[in-house]
């Protein structure tokens, strides 16, 4: 396949995103493997080996999901005479894509949380997994910018990222990895057994995502002065991971995140990131998705040069191995 074939992809899935993200009411691969997750919860989150069980199931799902892209992408390259495979291709990866859909969510915060308490506590309870019943407004607000920075790696970057080294395999794979994490990746005492494998695999796939999407925020800011400051702060995070691009965040915007939170009816005390305890402002909002808009162009950009190199790369190893094998046969004929 050409490497224009090979990168036009991703930059055709983005730039659907970005124009109309998910689609409302339609069937979603995203839904399915939640289905899948919740599936395996119910019948194996239970009695003893929770740990091991989890981890042989949801292993399995994403090795499944690998081995789909895996069969799909060879579909795409050699029935180059059916163009149905390498649409499959396109779309798949635009579901894999949340930029625009997250900024929706995000925006939507704020202007219900401007309407009453009430009304944003609704709904950033679509977007959050933590108990919202008593957020103040202020809370609320910062648990929607909070997602906003979490959510661009895990939405946006790191399956850019994803497929740039590994392609249709490789996206699917990852959101397979995040969905399960985000359902099943708790430190709660239901799913700090089962849900083990799960987090730390996440965890795993997430390091190099997640320090990118910092420096792509801190870039898109303006402000790299700011990175010894971000790096710090963000290695406070409970998570390994979503502390820097938070700090990312909360340090451009001069705010400060983190704090208690409760999951599932159990609080958990996540560590305060940030140094400036302003209040919130509605425009506040605005600023954040700008960040996060133009991070989002420049990880297209540099993931698109990465897939390319990785592209080239795999050509002429084939290239070689080719005429190698040209030669050999040439050599049995003398």
């Amino acid at each position: 396949m050409p490497i224009l074939l090979g990168v036009l992809p991703m930059f055709l899935a983005f730039l659907l995103d970005r124009r109309l993200g998910d689609p409302e009411g339609a069937p979603h691969p995203i839904i399915t493997f939640g289905r899948w997750i919740a599936w395996g919860e119910r019948r194996f989150n239970q009695g003893a080996h929770r740990r091991l069980k989890g981890a042989l199931y949801n292993g399995l799902l994403v090795f499944l999901v690998f081995a789909l892209g895996s069969l799909l992408s060879g579909m795409a390259v050699f029935l180059a005479f059916s163009i149905v495979p390498y649409l499959l291709y396109i779309a798949l990866c635009f579901y894999m894509l949340a930029g625009r859909t997250l900024e929706r969510e995000v925006k939507a915060v704020f202007t219900a949380a401007d309407q009453g308490l009430e009304e944003g506590r609704r709904q950033v309870a679509r977007i959050v997994g933590r108990d919202t019943s008593q957020l103040s407004d202020q809370e609320v607000r910062k648990a929607a910018l909070e997602t906003l920075a979490e959510n661009l790696s895990d939405g946006v970057i790191a399956p850019m990222l994803s497929w740039a080294f590994l392609g249709l395999p490789g996206i699917l794979s990852y959101k397979m990895i995040n969905t399960q994490d985000s359902m099943v990746g708790y430190l709660t005492s239901r799913y700090r057994a089962y849900g083990y494998f799960s987090a730390k695999l996440d965890d795993l796939v997430n390091l190099l995502p997640a320090r990118l999407t910092m420096l792509l925020m801190l870039l898109a800011s303006g402000d790299l002065a700011l990175l010894t400051k971000v790096w710090r702060h963000g290695g406070h995070h409970l998570s390994p991971n979503s502390g820097y691009p938070e700090a990312a965040l909360a340090f451009a915007l001069g705010l400060r995140f983190g704090g208690p939170h409760e999951y599932h009816g159990e609080l958990i005390d996540k560590p305060y990131i940030g140094e400036n305890d302003r209040a919130i402002l509605p425009q506040d909002v605005d600023d954040a998705i700008g960040i996060t808009r133009r991070a989002s162009w420049m990880g297209l950009v540099l993931c698109l040069l990465i897939r390319t190199v990785v592209l080239a790369l795999l050509s002429f190893v084939l290239f070689v191995l080719f005429c190698g094998a040209l030669a050999e046969a040439l050599a049995a004929f003398d």
